[in-house]
């Protein structure tokens, strides 16, 4: 009983640790969200400097106000097929925690959508999809009226060894 006991307040913790606000954004008509407190700014698409030998998902630099910063096209490392940059597309700035310090990158996304304040009610741990299924950038699942939001965990879209990359990269 007490472990149940246990086991039960963890998950409310975790679910009160997961509220707040995101930035919600779109990429092949589904929709994701990233903690307010990781997103620096957002941008409009602009010209990306590629970087050779990197892997395809890693789109380059950009030259962010005197500040070299590595862009990946989060389609690409989702494993998604690629889509044509429209007007809508756009560059959000992120701090990622590494386990060599904060490392600020991009990501292009198909469409910024809003601010939503989602609460803990509202979230869903992320749902077993078997073992061969890496779901750890996945912190849970916010039901809303328009269906569901895939939560981020910005830390962990990419490994130890990509973060170094990109970290060499910038």
């Amino acid at each position: 009983m007490a472990e149940r006991t246990a086991t039960l307040n963890n998950m409310v913790r975790d679910k009160q640790a997961k509220e707040g606000k995101y930035l919600t954004f779109s990429m092949a008509n589904e929709e994701y969200g990233i903690g307010i407190l990781k997103v620096k700014e957002i941008i409009g698409m602009m010209p990306v400097t590629p970087v050779p030998r990197t892997p395809g998902y890693v789109k380059g630099v950009i030259n962010l106000r005197g500040k070299v910063i590595p862009v990946i096209d989060l389609r690409l490392r989702f494993g998604m097929p690629q889509a044509e940059y429209t007007d809508r597309t756009c560059i959000i700035v992120v701090d990622v925690t590494t386990s060599a310090g904060e490392l600020q990158m991009g990501i292009v996304v198909d469409s910024v959508s809003e601010v939503l304040n989602i609460k803990p009610e509202e979230i869903d741990p992320t749902p077993s999809f078997g073992t061969n299924l890496q779901t750890e950038y996945i912190m849970g699942m916010a039901k809303m009226d328009a269906g569901v939001k895939i939560l981020l965990d910005i830390n962990q879209v990419l490994n130890q060894d990509e973060t170094e990359l990109l970290r060499k990269v910038a």
